[in-house]
């Protein structure tokens, strides 16, 4: 690291006031960034990564205020400089790239003049030439045909198109610094590859310093040089990637390890880490994971931990430290081995004829246009999709954004109506159903939605939500009934009965993804639809809701359709795995078949895209070129082949037929049959 350090934050302090005591968002925070280096800022949500970065920039909510400590920027402490000083220093000396584009751009202003008003603000341009320089700003962050998307609005862009503009914004005036909160938590890994790229190579041309949060440590592992953990507002362990990804330290930083689902494999619980981030409002006496570590010692709780050496440049604030004969603490502990049960019960299923069959299901929107609003064509979501799900089995669906995997879980559903195919449930056709018989089957087939808070009405209490679908269905005797199956229904996914008055916006996104599980569960379905139940959570959260999930599959017989652009919980999650590539299936078969020797090119640029937790890792992280075409005219012959670095000749006149590989293994591609 540099002597002199281009960012130096010592003790910084962050209140957030309200009607009871401080909330201590921030709690003496030290750390030093160098010139050209990414310093990496990991942990759960709620532990301060966001309100650190917000402070450092100034740009804290009206309620909250720093309360000590120092920020040098080369030497210059923005702390005591006027606002006037301070909006100069903002992006032309530090840019930041905020978590949600979509919630940062303004809806109703072209991405041209968003970016121009930075460049205006902070160079002496004008005119022709801050135009000149906004196309120069979208080419360096590859925007594809950056002339035409000036004049284009937020909605009309993908996920990664808006992220490449924030990034252009952040980079308009070459900053030194750029804080990079989450820039890829809700991107697909294809989109991620291309995003964390583009830094990788604006870092390198410009010289900034970067710091990066997130709480994906195959990110970390792939972009920093330094890294530091932060739980409770405070930051508990920091030192060089390398060092830190051999052997994390702090029992915090070894459970964040042992939570990720390619650690523990497809027959083991993950080892979620119990309970949640304390409150910050609390005057804490001793070590603030005490409550949470399976590590803790009697003096733990009422003495706080100083920081110990424990390795080159890597430190910890932990007792397990205080002593040399501490050296055996670390150690990853896991919890108990569950294969053989998990085992014994697919085993079991394998018998079974399908649950659900899903025979060329088609969901195409119509276009209309004109003053008579003629149909002139269709965006085709889901072309002819054809799937088998078994009895306590979970069928992953993977792609990227906008290939239609939400359409399909939706379509069997009939959420949104099908234009055609068949949904066979137990025999039946579910897309045959009239009103009155399919309100009478849609128990037996539920779904837990992306995000559960838009998923909840918040002005209707957890209680009533449970209650509703009861009463829709006509499921439980009487009120008492209910109430009793309401309780049980909490206390089986965790939660305690007693929330059932409190509103949605009173619970974490873990505990509110626990409630979408429960209601899913109140009327005993056989399957369930999981639509990316975990792409907002961090680590340690995700594995406490998957080992929910897994335990109620293995209990109660559940099926799953898992869509999920994360390999390695499709990976822990999937019996058998579907790549679906606009509108249509790919590849198909065993997790092992797919995940482990995939043969379409798609799936194996969708595994190539995946950052691994580990720095030392030989295979780089390959970015699949251009984006994903329309659904509105999709390419002829196989849609793949203008991405696809493989294609022949005829792959862009003849769409290929489904070949198979073995007697799980069915991949669409004309290389395939050339073996």
């Amino acid at each position: 690291m540099s002597t002199k350090p281009l960012l130096r934050v010592r003790d910084l302090r962050t209140q957030i006031h309200g009607d009871g005591p401080p909330v201590r968002a921030v709690d003496g925070v030290s750390f030093d960034i160098a010139a050209g280096e990414t310093f990496a800022l990991v942990g759960e949500s709620g532990c301060g990564k966001s309100m650190t970065a917000l402070s450092l920039m100034r740009l804290l909510p009206d309620a909250a205020t720093i309360t000590g400590g120092v920020v040098e920027l080369d030497g210059q402490n923005l702390l005591v400089l006027p606002e006037s000083q301070m909006r100069d220093v903002r992006g032309r000396r530090v840019a930041m790239i905020f978590q949600e584009p979509g919630l940062s751009l303004n809806p109703v202003m072209t991405i041209g003049a968003q970016i121009a008003e930075s460049v205006s603000r902070h160079t002496a341009l004008s005119g022709a030439a801050v135009d000149a320089r906004v196309i120069e700003l979208l080419d360096a962050v590859r925007m594809p045909d950056a002339a035409r998307r000036v004049n284009e609005y937020p909605f009309q862009l993908s996920g990664g198109m808006k992220q490449r503009v924030m990034i252009a914004m952040a980079l308009a005036c070459d900053p030194a610094l750029l804080i990079a909160d989450e820039p890829t938590t809700a991107l697909d890994v294809t989109v991620q590859a291309q995003v964390l790229e583009l830094l990788r190579d604006l870092q390198r041309s410009h010289g900034m310093a970067m710091l990066l949060i997130t709480h994906d440590l195959g990110v970390v592992a792939q972009m920093a040089q330094q890294v530091a953990v932060m739980y409770a507002g405070e930051i508990i362990e920091t030192g060089p990637v390398q060092t830190f990804f051999k052997g994390p330290a702090h029992p915090y930083s070894r459970k964040l390890f042992d939570s990720l689902p390619e650690r523990a494999g497809r027959n083991r619980m993950l080892a979620a880490i119990p309970g949640a981030v304390p409150p910050l409002h609390r005057l804490f006496t001793g070590c603030r994971f005490a409550e949470r570590c399976d590590r803790v010692l009697p003096h733990c709780a009422g003495t706080l931990p100083a920081w110990h050496v424990v390795g080159d440049e890597h430190e910890a604030r932990c007792h397990l430290y205080a002593e040399v004969a501490a050296q055996t603490a670390p150690g990853a502990e896991s919890t108990a081995d569950q294969g053989a049960q998990i085992a014994a019960r697919r085993a079991q299923d394998e018998g079974s004829g399908a649950l659900l069959q899903v025979k060329d299901l088609q969901v195409y929107f119509p276009i209309r246009k004109g003053l008579l609003q003629r149909v002139s064509g269709h965006v085709r979501a889901v072309d002819g999709v054809t799937l088998d799900i078994f009895p306590g089995r979970t069928l992953g669906l993977v792609g990227e954004s906008g290939c239609g995997k939400t359409t399909v879980g939706k379509g069997l559903l009939r959420l949104v109506a099908p234009t055609g195919g068949q949904v066979l449930l137990g025999g039946a056709d579910f897309l045959a159903l009239d009103r009155k018989a399919l309100r009478a089957r849609r128990r037996d087939v539920q779904i837990i939605f992306q995000d559960p808070y838009a998923s909840l009405n918040p002005r209707v209490r957890i209680g009533d939500a449970l209650e509703e679908g009861l009463l829709a269905l006509g499921v439980g005797a009487g009120a008492a009934d209910r109430q009793q199956r309401i309780d049980a229904l909490l206390t089986e996914v965790g939660l305690s009965p007693d929330i059932k008055g409190r509103y949605p916006h009173e619970f974490s996104g873990g505990q509110r993804q626990r409630i979408a599980i429960a209601r899913a569960l109140s009327v005993e379905p056989q399957l369930i639809v999981c639509d990316e139940p975990t792409s907002a959570l961090d680590v340690s959260v995700q594995a406490q809701i998957l080992n929910l999930l897994k335990r109620l599959q293995r209990e109660k017989g559940l099926a799953y359709l898992f869509i999920s652009h994360n390999m390695s919980v499709i990976d822990y999650m999937a019996d058998e795995v579907a790549v679906m590539y606009l509108g249509r299936i790919v590849e198909q078969g065993s997790v092992d078949d797919v995940l482990r020797a995939p043969r379409h090119p798609y799936t194996q640029s969708l595994l190539a895209a995946v950052p691994a937790a580990d720095p030392q890792a030989a295979r780089p992280v390959l970015r699949l070129a251009g984006d994903l075409p329309s659904p509105v005219n999709p390419p002829s012959g196989c849609h793949f082949h203008p991405r696809c670095a493989v294609a022949v000749t005829h792959c862009a006149s003849v769409y290929p037929d489904a070949q198979r590989l073995s007697a799980t293994h069915v991949a669409r591609c004309h290389l395939c049959k050339q073996d």
